[in-house]
């Protein structure tokens, strides 16, 4: 019984404890990306289209960067790269506590968005 209640407890420290691992600007990055996926929603959509690859014929699903290098041909995705590389940074900087990194990183991300 003992052991039970020592389970349960470790566990519900476990939940309690995890969102104070969060870093200094962790809800702004989340904020931040929820703005460059709606921006990348909205390129997505209205940009113009190329045709498919081989590897999209064969039912391959696309990765990352591949959708990248075609957007990329087709002219697009300039500002959103920079805003996606910025995230990065400002991730990195939150990770490691870095609260004036992170927000410099921000920044970047707001003024790719601007574009």
């Amino acid at each position: 019984m003992a052991r039970q209640t020592i389970l349960f407890g470790s566990a519900f420290l476990c939940l309690v404890v995890h969102p104070a691992l969060a870093g200094p600007c962790t809800p702004e990055i989340d904020r931040a990306q929820a703005q460059v996926d709606t921006r990348l929603d909205a390129m997505a959509g209205a940009g113009p289209t190329g045709t498919e690859s081989k590897a999209a014929l064969l039912r391959r699903q696309p990765t990352p960067a591949s959708i990248a290098a075609a957007e990329q041909k087709l002219g697009e995705g300039k500002p959103e790269e920079a805003a996606l590389a910025a995230l990065a940074r400002a991730r990195a900087a939150d990770a490691s506590g870095d609260k004036g990194g992170c927000d410099e990183a921000l920044t970047l991300v707001r003024k790719a968005l601007a574009q």
